[in-house]
């Protein structure tokens, strides 16, 4: 299933993707797409749904997050080497973990606020996994059970907050705005291999970022269980897992995101983000 939501900002109604590319309102079977509807055994009685029996959306709505009121909002830093190497650091021996605030989320097409004083706002596509049975010290083998969903999300970060001065990463990954998930959720029955999908990213209809998450350096199943023996991870946290190269600061001379920019990106069969770029 592709579980979305769309509507105005703070009114947004839960709905699905149908085959067809129709959207069907799903506010009739649960009242929103949040932790409660994504844990196991209300997935289940979804699937049972015909979404032919749904009423369909008229018009182009907006999308809105396709999760409410989610949990954590967990980041992987430098996890694609080839990503490190772009921008001179060293791989990782063991995953890099930042978070991001959930005040960061925005829908897919929603504008992009560079904050007042960033020199650096920067794109990088990623692979996002959405938790449905919680987690707890779970092996590699068991971690994808744990999975609800995945989705396309944007790590937008500003470097000189990030980098420069304290050096401290949540300064420049936790601003307002830079974590645009969506345009839905795929459930983890319709994504075959989370390592095996491509992810690409463009701005003004120019390609920077183009990969593949078969290049992580911890993979999801890696990452669930890793973090699993940290603390708990529960129905609705969001684990960003990623970026490949062509962010830019990696670019020859570097490259940042300035109002008016369109960044468009996409994650394979999770769907495509296009937003506008503005001043705070």
């Amino acid at each position: 299933m592709k579980l979305l939501r769309y509507g105005p900002p703070g009114f947004e109604k839960p709905g699905l993707l149908d085959r067809d590319g129709i959207i069907r309102d799903l506010s009739g079977a649960i009242p929103d797409i949040d932790p409660t509807s994504l844990a196991a055994d209300s997935l289940s009685r979804l699937t049972l749904i015909d979404p032919a029996t749904l009423p369909a959306v008229r018009g182009k709505p907006r999308l809105g997050p396709p999760i409410a009121k989610p949990g954590a909002f967990l980041a992987i830093g430098l996890n694609y080497s080839d990503h490190a190497a772009e921008i001179g650091a060293k791989p990782p021996r063991e995953p890099i973990l930042f978070m991001k605030g959930t005040h960061c989320i925005v829908g897919p097409n929603d504008d992009i606020r560079i904050p007042r004083g960033s020199a650096k706002t920067d794109w990088e596509v990623e692979l996002g996994v959405i938790i449905g049975q919680p987690a707890k010290y779970v092996t590699q083998a068991e971690a994808l059970n744990h999975v609800a969903a995945y989705c396309t999300i944007n790590d937008v970060s500003e470097r000189a907050f990030q980098s420069e001065g304290t050096g401290q990463w949540v300064k420049g990954k936790a601003c307002d705005t830079f974590g645009p998930i969506g345009p839905w959720l795929v459930t983890a029955d319709e994504v075959a291999d989370p390592q095996n999908l491509n992810l690409w990213l463009e701005v003004d209809g120019k390609r920077f970022q183009d990969g593949n998450t078969g290049t992580m350096i911890f993979g999801v199943a890696f990452l669930i269980s890793y973090l699993s023996q940290l603390f708990t991870l529960r129905t609705g946290d969001i684990i960003a897992t990623g970026t490949p190269p062509g962010v830019g600061m990696g670019q020859k001379p570097p490259k940042f995101l300035q109002p008016g920019n369109i960044v468009r990106l996409c994650v394979e069969g999770l769907g495509v983000q296009e937003a506008r770029l503005i001043a705070d």
